[in-house]
């Protein structure tokens, strides 16, 4: 495998930390664009990783940061915006990911691997919405690209599976809007071997791949499977969707958001794939089985039990 220079934009998030720490493994040369660097950032980077503070918003600077390279991976996404109408989603995906097209253009980099998401450009959420527009930017673009679509992605620190335990260890019962929505998760190690694969696959050039698992759960049993493996009873309390609507607008004010009223359109579409992308690349998809106990602590019947009993108390 040939080492490439590469410039990763979002690498910071969930999907970013294994994608980098995989490409540096592998050799590459990686510079990691960031707005925002933290205190003793640089402890926290494998070797072979550059860290560079900019706006990632200012064009001339990513032309600059891009001359030079083999290749851009665009991670960036949110799941929330400040308020509801669209802007934030549409700055940080489609705003974006048009300034990357360009500062490439300038700059002579061909090569773009484009993060977006299962279900880009249907449905009624911006989130979808502002997705979709990114993708037929890249597909304008006269680049060579390749996009990746995930389901919700799960792994070590994700915000499926850790983000519910920390619910559960907190409340016994749990309201849920969209509960009988349904997702086919897709594991972090499968979606960081597929970007893996297509930097150096020819034929993944100009190609959209669907990545999800091959267990299909609605949002209830998620829930559920969370607390049965983190040894708590709770109560899950589907909600009807008019109550669910009004959840999602109270938490629109909450500081943040852990719900919002754009993550309940974006439920309205089931998270499922129809063309396997992980298959066509030749890589067997994970089990949610498989990594569970590893991702939120095993927990056996007795030990299970002696919680229960404290809990009581």
């Amino acid at each position: 495998m040939t080492p490439l220079k590469i410039v990763v934009l979002g690498g910071s998030g969930f999907i970013g930390r294994h994608l980098v720490s995989r490409l540096a493994a592998d050799g590459h040369a990686v510079t990691l664009l960031s707005r925002n660097l933290g205190p003793h950032h640089d402890r926290l980077l494998p070797p072979g990783v550059t860290l560079r503070e900019v706006d990632v918003y200012d064009p001339d600077v990513l032309r600059a940061c891009f001359t030079g390279n083999d290749a851009v991976i665009n991670l960036v996404g949110i799941l929330n915006e400040k308020g509801d109408n669209g802007r934030g989603f549409r700055r940080a995906h489609v705003e974006l990911t048009k300034l990357v097209i360009a500062a490439m253009q300038l700059a002579g980099v061909r090569r773009l691997l484009q993060m977006s998401s299962l279900n880009a450009g249907r449905g009624r959420s911006h989130y979808l919405k502002s997705r979709g527009e990114a993708e037929a930017a890249v597909k304008a673009s006269g680049l060579d690209w390749t996009l990746f679509e995930p389901s919700v992605v799960f792994g070590d620190g994700d915000g499926l599976f850790c983000r519910f335990a920390g619910l559960l260890r907190i409340a016994p019962v749990i309201p849920l809007a969209r509960a009988k929505a349904k997702f086919a998760p897709v594991y972090v190690g499968d979606v960081v071997e597929a970007m893996r694969r297509c930097l150096h696959l020819r034929g993944s050039r100009g190609e959209v791949y669907e990545l999800y698992g091959p267990d299909v759960f609605t949002l209830a049993q998620i829930v559920r499977m969370t607390a049965r493996q983190l040894g708590l009873r709770r109560l899950v309390l589907p909600l009807p969707d008019a109550l669910g609507r009004m959840q999602a607008l109270a938490c629109d004010f909450v500081p943040g958001k852990p719900f919002s009223s754009d993550n309940f359109r974006s439920l309205m579409t089931d998270s499922v794939g129809g063309i396997d992308g992980l298959h066509r690349l030749g890589i067997p998809a994970t089990r949610v089985a498989d990594k569970l106990p590893a991702i939120l602590g095993h927990v056996d019947e007795r030990q299970a039990r002696y919680q229960r009993f404290r809990a009581a108390r």
